[in-house]
């Protein structure tokens, strides 16, 4: 039995080396990857959601070009008081 112990021990001597590495080097590894997925769609959502409310908002007032062309040649005194009369 002390051959195989010693045969075994001689295996996992040289498995160790093939799987040598570096401890000073840092890899993100399976956790990394998996915060940074979730933070990527997290983003493509609010993104998406930001489209859908850009989309719904209206930046043009109805009828604000027809206020402007009647006050264009009033003085701005003037055409606050018309406003606040109609």
């Amino acid at each position: 039995m002390p051959d195989m112990s010693a045969s075994a021990n001689l295996a996992m001597s040289h498995l160790v080396t093939l799987a040598e590495y570096d401890k000073d080097k840092v890899t993100p590894g399976v956790l990394g990857f998996i915060v940074f997925a979730v933070m990527a769609l997290a983003v493509w959502g609010l993104m998406k959601s930001m489209n859908r409310h850009m989309n719904r908002v209206d930046f043009a007032e109805p009828g604000s070009r027809a206020v402007e062309s009647e006050n264009a040649g009033q003085p701005a005194a003037d055409a606050a008081g018309k406003k606040k009369q109609g």
